[in-house]
């Protein structure tokens, strides 16, 4: 697990890590350029073995002999990361790695050669940097073995320790819960509690407009725009930090409350496509919610379910089963035809979710999906059959589109 310090460098180390960071960030683009390169002109691939002897190379030139000033183990780290990242790319896990930019979060990753814990006097002490003033937040009882020092947008240092931490699961408590997420309402559980959603940045919206109307007033590159740049920062991390404490909480009572946790498989960064709601979408952060509520559940010995994003959660009657045909978002409250129950949209959702969440729990987490895949298939198998075929299934006296 990985936990995250807050220090305050002094002046000399601000510099020092200046460097250290344009140094990871230079040879991360120049690795990157030459793979690129290599690969585009001759067909060639250079994997991570002859990227590092071509850095000891370049560190021999006279204009790049400013890299051994600092620390070797950054440099050499951002290659392992420049690795990973072509790696994750052919393995289609994400688009190709992009050039790291000066202005922006920066980082520098040092393994165990490069810095010593003293867990007597809680003193962290890194090659080139000395003794950092780290505000220990929470103690840990294991020793780091890798630590990563972060400079985020606003000015802040991080330092974040890779601990091998004991951790115990929670206490059952034979209960569960489906969780329907929403804009108005964050989320709305099976059991009838709403949690409101806090809309940070709703209510910082005008503040940050004004302030980055000043910065585009400013002119690049003079000091007035970079503590502008600071200002606006500074509020985009307000809303970021508060939302992430915000996340933290109420997923973390859910955990401990519910021993059987069912959610929906959302496509957030398809909806989020939706122009109209995709500012609210991301204040939202449902796909935060999400991703915090499945590492805890992993953590501390609960279940998680996510129920096929196909599946109709906020159309289907809960009490009799009836799906309607059509219901448009602004329909908050509806009737089913059936037997006709009213159900507020998010609870009858959320009732279906904790249902559905049982039953895939039962049978196996991947059913939905699979039939989903197949049924996708089956659709587009069908659309791209020639007309003649289609309109031999068309009944008489209906024209085939």
């Amino acid at each position: 697990m990985r936990y995250r310090f807050r220090f305050y460098p002094t002046p000399p180390q601000e510099r020092v890590l200046a460097r250290t960071f344009g140094a990871c960030r230079f040879v991360y683009n120049w690795a990157l350029r030459a793979r690129t390169d290599a690969y585009q002109d001759a067909g060639q691939n250079i994997n991570y073995n002859s990227s590092s002897a071509a850095l000891t190379d370049l560190k021999k030139q006279q204009r790049t002999a400013w890299l051994k000033e600092i620390s070797c183990v950054p440099t050499q780290q951002a290659l392992r990361h420049l690795q990973t990242a072509l790696r994750n790319f052919f393995d289609k896990r994400s688009a190709y790695p992009s050039f790291k930019k000066k202005h922006g979060p920066q980082a520098a990753e040092y393994t165990l050669s490069a810095f010593k814990w003293d867990a007597t006097n809680r003193n962290l002490t890194v090659a080139k940097l000395g003794r950092l003033d780290v505000h220990w937040s929470r103690t840990f009882v294991s020793s780091p073995t890798t630590a990563t020092i972060t400079k985020r947008s606003d000015g802040r240092y991080f330092v974040t320790l890779v601990l091998d931490e004991p951790v115990s699961p929670l206490p059952k408590t034979g209960e569960s819960v489906g969780i329907d997420l929403g804009i108005n309402r964050l989320a709305t559980l099976s059991n009838g509690e709403h949690i409101a959603n806090p809309r940070l940045l709703q209510s910082k919206l005008k503040k940050l407009a004004k302030e980055q109307r000043v910065l585009a007033r400013r002119k690049k590159g003079s000091h007035r725009r970079e503590q502008q740049r600071l200002r606006v920062a500074r509020i985009q991390s307000q809303i970021s930090d508060s939302r992430l404490d915000h996340m933290h909480k109420i997923t973390t009572d859910i955990v401990r409350r519910f021993d059987l946790i069912c959610i929906e498989d959302l496509n957030v960064r398809g909806m989020v496509r939706n122009h109209c709601l995709a500012r609210a979408l991301s204040d939202a952060a449902m796909g935060q919610f999400a991703r915090l509520t499945e590492y805890k559940c992993d953590r501390y010995g609960k279940t998680l379910v996510k129920v096929d994003r196909f599946f109709p959660s906020s159309k289907r009657c809960h009490d009799c089963g009836h799906i309607v045909e059509r219901l448009p978002l602004s329909v908050r409250e509806w009737s089913c035809p059936e037997c006709g129950s009213v159900h507020d949209r998010d609870k009858n959702a959320s009732k279906n979710i904790l249902a559905e969440g049982h039953s895939v729990a039962a049978r196996g987490g991947s059913v939905r999906r699979k039939a989903a895949k197949a049924a996708k298939r089956s659709i587009r198998r069908t659309v791209n059959q020639p007309a003649l075929s289609r309109a031999s299934h068309v009944s008489p006296g209906i024209r085939p589109l």
